[in-house]
């Protein structure tokens, strides 16, 4: 065969315990394999096209892939959950159009090619025979590895098995393929781009936890601060103006001396400054910079230079940040027979410690840094006790007057090659009821947290419109960064827009907010009752029309201004 001269990328979106990919964010398997091309023919035509782009049209889509000499397809979402910015690639997508699409050489990478492909939890994922005979290879190993070797020698001397070795071949295809970030549909307006530390998990020594396929890419292997950075100024010359460092297992132990050496390696706070200092040195303008995993076994263990780690990323990124935490479960049982991090106790200390510091109001209306606690469901040892100890827990969190981001609930996904796939779903699936009421709970609680943390009439600034459900009324707005609070506003704003939103209702998973200012003159009676009840509501629409600032704000508290002029929204 000869060597690729017309390139397509389909992102299938991806989303690993260590990295994300569903829109507005961009993972780096798009950038690596774009710069792997590059890299050995800066020539080879690329172009980019993420599923929901393809979904427009199926037909069109078949017929202009197989105008391509070579097609790569990314997909697995391998940590499945609800999305508002795009849906990633089924199963039965794989198997209906790749036998259409049949005169390219066809590439399958991602969580998918290397673990399996699963629609929902509680389920084994798997690659059926049928996708794989679709394509003409299924990348096991690193993406990157075959697309250098495939390019530069052809399929026939590419091993789709082959690791990378050596990160500074991951961080030269990086700054590569930054410009393909070009062509993703959010490019310009509130696109994210995932940035890489290192690969798999510290506690790959001892085998992990006992659900996750992270600690099978093996030995931890990182990148220097210098590489990172680089990368970054790529993107930035590409204008991307948000960035997380989130597809690493903990970022705490970036930089550390001991990462793969021991299962729990002591923080180096100098390596994160000198990487946080380095981001912001090279996208001064940069609108977010967030971060994702942190494990609270670190934070336990490594008190003092975990809190400098915090200080150091709260001093560089931008408010709104989580810090995910993978509590799994407040079952002590269940933490020793699934090798998880830390006893409920622990992870309780570790949720403290966060809040001490990362409670401080941001500009954007956000504190700077928070907690996120996930639940995995269905683990070897657990019992009914368990679902009462999670709620306990959750409880408690609560009753201290702490704060979460998040609380995720999410069934395991049995993937090949972790210890869970010896126990399966039996326990979910004897445990559904039981798993049902406990979302219900955690619904409750995610609502007070939301009412804690965003009080009634509350402002989120720098809100990005997403888009207008007609069926619903209801316009959907996320802020950009690590696990952004839903908006639902009850009207149409149309994207591409960035505005300020006022806080009046909440649900488990949002919140209901207005875009503001309204205008005072033209807003419904009932719009401002959500906001300032029905009383004052009365009142300021008995003064209507004003024609001049002054005399709406004769009206108007002072605490009132904020939400009104003579030229703002209609809802």
């Amino acid at each position: 065969m000869a060597k690729p001269r017309r390139v397509l990328i389909l992102d299938g979106y991806t989303d690993e315990p260590a990295g994300f990919g569903v829109p507005p964010y961009i993972d780096v398997y798009p950038r690596y394999i774009a710069g792997a091309f590059w890299h050995i023919d800066k020539s080879i035509e690329i172009h980019y096209l993420t599923v929901d782009q393809a979904r427009v049209d199926i037909r069109e889509f078949v017929k202009k892939a197989n105008t391509y000499d070579t097609v790569v397809v990314i997909a697995g979402a391998v940590v499945p959950g609800k999305y508002l910015g795009g849906e990633p690639i089924k199963l039965e997508e794989l198997k209906q159009w790749f036998r259409l699409v049949d005169k390219p050489f066809k590439i399958l990478v991602g969580a998918a090619a290397r673990w399996g492909i699963g629609n929902e939890g509680g389920t084994v994922a798997s690659l059926p025979k049928s996708v794989k005979e679709n394509f003409d290879v299924i990348v096991t190993g690193d993406p990157e590895a075959y697309i250098l070797d495939y390019t530069r020698y052809g399929p026939e001397h590419a091993e789709p098995w082959r690791i990378v070795d050596d990160m500074n071949i991951v961080s030269e295809v990086a700054v590569k393929g930054a410009r393909i970030v070009r062509q993703h549909p959010n490019h310009g307006y509130n696109l994210i781009a995932e940035i890489e530390t290192f690969r798999s998990c510290s506690r790959w020594i001892s085998g992990g936890c006992s659900f996750c396929v992270t600690k099978l890419y093996g030995r931890p292997k990182q990148r220097s601060p210098r590489d990172i950075v680089r990368e970054v100024e790529a993107l930035y010359r590409a204008r991307v103006r948000h960035f997380r460092i989130g597809r690493q297992a903990d970022i705490l132990v970036y930089g550390s001396t001991s990462l793969g050496q021991e299962e729990w390696p002591r923080p180096n706070p100098r390596a994160l400054e000198q990487l946080f200092y380095g981001i912001r040195c090279v996208a001064p303008g940069l609108k977010t910079l967030h971060i994702d995993n942190m494990n609270a076994g670190t934070i336990v263990r490594y008190l003092d230079e975990s809190i400098e780690a915090l200080k150091v990323i709260i001093k560089y990124h931008t408010p709104g940040d989580v810090a995910a935490l993978g509590i799994e479960t407040a079952d002590p049982r269940v933490v020793k027979a699934n090798n998880l991090k830390t006893l409920p106790e622990e992870s309780l200390k570790a949720i403290e410690v966060i809040n001490h510091y990362g409670n401080r109001p941001g500009y954007n209306g956000l504190p700077e840094l928070l907690p996120g606690i996930n639940f995995v469901l269905g683990l070897a040892g657990e019992t009914a006790e368990t679902y009462r100890l999670n709620e306990e827990f959750i409880k408690t969190i609560y009753e201290r007057g702490l704060l979460l981001r998040r609380i995720n609930v999410r069934k395991v996904l049995v993937l090949p090659g972790t210890t869970m796939a010896r126990v399966g779903t039996k326990i979910i699936q004897k445990h559904r009821s039981l798993a049902k009421r406990f979302q219900r709970i955690v619904n409750e609680y995610s609502r007070r947290f939301l009412e804690r943390l965003l009080p009634r009439g509350s402002m989120l600034s720098y809100v990005y419109v997403e888009r207008y459900d007609a069926r619903l009324g209801v316009t959907f707005a996320r802020q950009a960064g690590s696990y952004p609070i839903v908006v639902e506003m009850p009207c149409r704003v149309d994207a591409p827009a960035v505005i300020r939103v006022a806080i009046y209702g909440y649900s488990g998973r949002s919140v209901r907010g207005l875009p503001v200012p309204l205008n005072a003159n033209t807003a419904r009676v009932t719009t401002i009752a959500k906001l300032l009840g029905r009383s004052r509501a009365a009142v300021i629409a008995s003064r209507r029309p004003f024609r001049s600032v002054e005399e709406l704000y004769s009206v108007l508290k002072p605490e009132e201004y904020r939400y009104f002029s003579l030229s703002g929204f209609t809802c």
